[in-house]
C-alpha cells in the first residue's frame, strides 16, 4: 500500500472516531448481560471516586474483530454491563499505602464456556469534561498531544517554502500520531508498548491543577498491549484506553503509517487474562508541566519494578575495542585530516560525531592522537567556518561543502544550528582538555579565533532574534529556519567560552538564552525538539540531553543553584525518553538470544521511532554532575542504565554478535517498536555508527568506574564490577571490587567528601581519577586515602 494512501486511511478513521472508551463501536448487536459479582461491582466504585475529581470514569472492555477491523465491543462500568454470556469478569482495586491518589488495579478476565474469535480484551479510563489546552504524554511518542502543525507523509520530509526566513513559523512536526491541532475533528492516537520509553500515558490539566498518569505492564501472553488516547470532534471528552494484544488500524512509522497486521487470538473456555494498571490522580495539587514530568521520573519503574543491568563488559575494555576503530579510520585526505565520523570519507561537523570522536582520542593521552587531533582541529577551524563565524555543517572528502535541509527558493547554503552548538562546546572543551593534559602549548591560536567568531555569532543572533533559530546561513549569519530548540547546547558552549576567554557578556547571553528556552519549551510544552538533522521540529531526545548539558554548564559557572532546579526538571524530561525497564523482545530476535538488558536505551524523536546506545552525541556525564549535586539516586541510576544498555548493543566476537561489523562496533538502533515492521524488533542492522561509538568512549573517560563519598561511605558503581566497603576509618575507606566480568578492567575510582560535592565539578575531572586493574574474576581490595583521593590496591 503505498504512502499517500496509507495517509488517507488514517485521516478518515480520525473522522470516524467516537469516544467510548479507546475500542471504536461498531453496529449494536443483543447480547445477555452478565451481571458484576459484589466485589467487582465495588472495585468500579473504589476507582471511579478516585477518578471522579477529573470527571473520569473506569470502563472495562471485550471486543470482537475480523482483522483490525471491530465487530462487536462490549462493556462494563459502575453503572451497567454489557458483557456476552460466558465471559466473567474480576476486578480488584488496591490503593496504595502512604500514596494519596495512587492506586492499583488488577482486571481479570476469563472466559467460562464457548469460543470467542479474534478477541482482544482491555479497559479504559474515560474523561468527561476534557479541555483541549491539557498537556498530554506519552513517553518518547507524543509531547503536548504531538498537537502541532503537521507536514509530509514519509520520513524527514522538505520544508515547504512558507517556513524559510519567517521568525512566526509555528512548531512543525513530521507525520506523527497526533491530537488535531485544527478544532471540530476528533483525534485518535494508536500506539503499542514498543512505542513507548515506559507504557504509560499522562496529562496535566492546567485548568484544575490536576495530573493523571496509567502505568500498564508491557506485555501479555498474546503479546504486546495497545494504548490509545481518543478526543471526540467537541474536544470536550477524552479516553485514555489499553487493550490485550494491541489493535490498531495503522501503525506509525518514521514520519508515516502502514497497515498494522494486528490480529486478536482466538478464546476457548478456560482461557484467562489478567491486565495490571497503576492509576495516578493528583486534583489541584500540580501546578505546572515540570510537576507532572518529575512525578513521572519518581514513578516510572513503580509497576514494573527496578531493572537489573547486566555486568559484563568493563568500561575500559569497552574504551579499548571502539577507540581502536576510531584509531583505524583516521584519513589524511585531499580537503583535510580527521576521524571518519561516518561509514565514507565525507565529514559532518558535530552531530554523529564528527570533531567530538576526536575527545575521546585526545583522552588517551598518547603522542599519536594527539597529534591527529591537532590535525583534525586544524581542519575544521580552516575549511569549514564561514564569513559570519557559524560553521557549515560538513564537507566532502573532495573539498564540496555540504548544504542542509535546503529549498530551491533559497539557494545559499544552510547549516544546522545544533551543529555549530556542538562545535562551540567541543572547540573549549578540547582546548581545555589541551591544558589539563600539560600541553596547553600545542593550542593553535587560530583554534582560539575560530572559537571567539562562532561565540560572538551565537552571541550576535540571540541579539538581534531572541533565539537561536533550527538552521543557519554561515556565509551572512541569518537565520534561514526558525523556531525549535536547535539551540539546545548553545548555552553551555557560551558558558565554557565566557570562562576560558573571560567574557562575561557571553555567560550573560547564554543565561537569557537558557532561561528562555526552558520557560518557552519546557515549562509552556512540555518538550524539546528540533536538534536532528533528520527530522523537522519534532520533539526527541537529542535536544532534552542537550539542554540538561547546558543547565548544568550555567550553575558550574554561576553558582546559582535555580539552575540546579532547572536542570532536576530537565532530567525528568530526559526520563521520559530512556527506557525504563528490561522489555522482552521476541524470543528469536538477536537481543533476547543475548539476554541484552536494555533498560536504558535511548529513544530518538517522535518521527524516529527507534532507542539507541547512548546519547546522540555526548557522555551525559551532566546527569552524575546533577547526582553529585544533588544527591538524588534517580540521576546515577538513569546515567548507569543509559552506560549498561549502550555496553548490551557493543559488538564482542564470538560471544555477543549484534553488528556483525569490527570488535567495539555498535549502531543506532535498540528497537522494541513495529515502526519499521515486526521483523526489526529486537533486531541490530549489519552496520555501525561512529556516534554511538563515540558517546560509548566519553562514557568510558567521563563517567567514574567508582563513585565514593568517603564521609558518608555512600557508594555508586557505573562500571561493570561489584564493590561495596570493608571498613572506614578517619583516614582510610576499604573497598572490595569484584570483576565478574570475561575482561580485564581498568577502574577509575573517584574519591571526595561531601563538601567537596558541594562545589561544581571540572571538566576535565576525569584526568585526575586514580585506576585499579581487576583481572577478569577477580576480587580485590582497595584503600581509598580520605583526604587525597587517591586509591592503592592492597591486595
Amino acid at each position: 500500500m503505498n504512502r499517500s494512501k496509507v495517509y488517507t486511511i488514517y485521516n478518515k478513521l480520525t473522522s470516524l472516531v467516537v469516544i467510548l472508551g479507546g475500542l471504536l463501536v461498531a453496529s449494536p448487536i443483543t447480547v445477555i448481560s452478565q451481571p458484576l459479582n459484589k466485589s467487582t461491582a465495588d472495585a468500579f466504585q473504589v476507582v471511579d471516586n478516585l477518578l471522579q475529581p477529573l470527571h473520569g470514569r473506569l470502563k472495562v472492555q471485550i471486543g470482537t474483530y475480523d482483522g483490525t477491523r471491530l465487530i462487536h465491543s462490549y462493556s462494563a462500568t459502575k453503572q451497567a454491563s454489557d458483557l456476552p454470556d460466558g465471559w466473567q469478569l474480576d476486578l480488584k482495586a488496591s490503593p496504595i499505602a502512604n500514596q494519596p491518589g495512587v492506586m492499583d488495579l488488577s482486571v481479570s478476565f476469563t472466559l467460562k464456556k464457548g469460543i470467542s474469535r479474534q478477541t482482544a480484551v482491555g479497559l479504559s479510563v474515560d474523561f468527561l469534561d476534557w479541555h483541549r489546552e491539557n498537556y498530554v504524554m506519552v513517553p518518547a511518542i507524543v509531547y503536548n498531544g504531538n498537537r502541532y502543525t503537521s507536514i509530509g507523509k514519509a520520513y524527514s520530509p522538505d520544508y515547504p517554502t512558507s517556513m524559510y526566513y519567517n521568525p512566526n513559523v509555528p512548531l512543525t512536526i513530521s507525520n506523527d500520531p497526533r491530537l488535531q491541532i485544527e478544532p471540530g475533528k476528533p483525534s485518535l492516537i494508536e500506539l503499542q508498548t514498543g512505542n513507548c520509553a515506559t507504557p504509560a500515558m499522562s496529562f496535566y490539566a492546567p485548568g484544575s491543577n490536576s495530573s493523571f498518569m496509567m502505568l500498564t505492564d508491557q506485555r501479555s501472553k498474546f503479546g504486546n498491549h495497545g494504548l490509545f488516547i481518543t478526543e471526540n470532534a467537541a474536544g470536550n471528552q477524552s479516553s485514555f484506553s489499553m487493550t490485550a494484544p494491541v489493535m490498531r488500524k495503522l501503525a506509525t512509522g518514521f514520519g508515516d503509517f502502514h497497515p498494522s497486521g494486528d490480529k486478536a487470538p482466538d478464546w476457548k473456555a478456560g482461557d484467562q487474562l489478567t491486565l495490571h494498571v497503576r492509576l495516578y490522580v493528583q486534583n489541584k495539587n500540580v501546578h505546572n508541566i515540570p510537576e507532572l514530568l518529575q512525578s513521572f521520573m519518581v514513578h516510572r519503574k513503580d509497576l514494573s519494578g527496578p531493572n537489573h543491568p547486566r555486568n559484563w563488559l568493563p568500561m575500559s575494555y569497552s574504551l579499548q575495542l571502539a577507540s581502536t576503530i576510531c584509531s583505524n579510520n583516521f584519513r589524511d585526505l585531499p580537503v583535510g585530516s580527521y576521524y571518519l565520523p561516518e561509514n565514507n570519507n565525507d565529514f559532518q561537523l558535530g552531530w554523529v560525531s564528527g570533531m567530538i570522536n576526536t575527545f575521546p582520542m585526545l583522552a588517551l593521552n598518547n603522542a599519536k592522537e594527539r597529534n591527529r587531533v591537532i590535525k583534525e582541529l586544524d581542519f575544521v577551524t580552516s575549511k569549514l567556518q564561514g564569513e559570519s563565524g557559524y560553521f557549515y555543517g560538513g564537507i566532502t572528502a573532495d573539498g564540496k561543502l555540504r548544504p542542509e535541509k535546503m529549498n530551491p527558493a533559497y539557494p545559499e547554503l544552510q547549516a544546522m544550528v545544533r551543529k555549530n552548538c556542538d562545535a562551540l562546546l567541543w572547540l573549549v572543551k578540547h582546548m581545555m582538555l589541551f591544558k589539563a593534559e600539560g600541553y596547553g602549548q600545542l593550542i593553535n591560536p587560530h583554534w582560539e579565533q575560530a572559537t571567539k567568531k562562532l561565540a560572538a555569532a551565537f552571541t550576535r543572533t540571540w541579539k538581534a532574534h531572541g533565539q537561536f533559530g533550527q538552521y543557519i546561513v554561515p556565509k551572512t549569519g541569518e537565520i534561514a529556519v526558525y523556531n525549535s530548540t536547535a539551540g539546545a547546547i548553545a548555552p553551555a558552549g557560551l558558558a565554557l567560552a565566557a570562562a576560558y576567554f573571560k567574557r562575561p557578556e557571553w555567560l550573560e547571553v547564554a543565561i537569557q538564552a537558557a532561561d528562555y528556552y526552558y520557560q518557552r519549551d519546557v515549562v509552556s510544552q512540555g518538550l524539546t525538539g528540533g536538534h536532528c538533522g533528520d527530522i523537522s521540529m519534532d520533539a526527541d531526545s537529542e535536544s532534552a540531553f542537550g539542554f540538561l548539558e547546558s543547565l548544568m554548564a550555567l550553575y558550574h559557572y554561576t553558582r546559582d543553584k535555580s539552575w540546579l532546579k532547572k536542570a532536576e526538571v530537565q532530567a525528568a524530561l530526559c526520563a521520559t525518553w530512556t527506557l525504563s525497564y528490561d522489555a522482552v523482545f521476541p524470543k528469536n530476535s538477536q537481543i533476547a538470544r543475548l539476554n541484552c538488558h536494555m533498560a536504558g536505551a535511548v529513544f530518538a524523536s517522535i518521527q524516529n521511532k527507534h532507542a539507541a546506545p547512548g546519547i546522540c552525541t555526548s557522555s551525559g556525564d551532566y546527569l552524575f554532575k546533577l547526582y553529585r549535586a544533588t544527591g538524588n539516586p534517580l540521576y546515577a541510576d538513569l546515567i548507569r542504565d543509559i552506560q549498561h544498555a549502550h555496553a548490551e548493543a557493543v559488538n564482542v566476537p564470538p560471544s555477543h554478535i549484534t553488528t556483525g561489523n569490527l570488535p567495539g562496533s555498535s549502531m543506532e538502533r535498540i528497537q522494541p517498536s513495529d515502526a519499521e515492521g515486526w521483523g526489526s524488533v529486537g533486531n541490530f542492522i549489519n552496520t555501525r555508527n561512529s556516534w554511538t561509538e563515540t558517546n560509548g568512549m566519553l562514557m568510558d573517560i567521563e563517567l567514574p568506574g567508582i563513585y565514593l563519598l568517603t564521609d558518608k561511605q555512600t557508594l555508586r558503581v557505573f562500571d561493570h564490577v561489584e564493590a561495596k566497603v570493608l571498613m572506614s576509618d578517619k583516614k582510610i575507606v576499604k573497598l572490595s571490587i569484584h570483576n565478574p566480568t570475561k575482561f580485564d578492567a581498568s577502574v577509575a575510582v573517584f574519591a571526595e567528601t561531601s563538601r567537596q560535592a558541594s562545589r561544581p565539578l571540572a571538566y576535565t575531572a576525569f584526568v585526575k581519577w586514580p585506576k585499579v586493574a581487576v583481572k577478569a574474576g577477580a576480587t580485590i581490595s582497595v584503600q581509598v586515602n580520605k583526604a587525597s583521593g587517591a586509591a592503592q590496591v592492597i591486595h
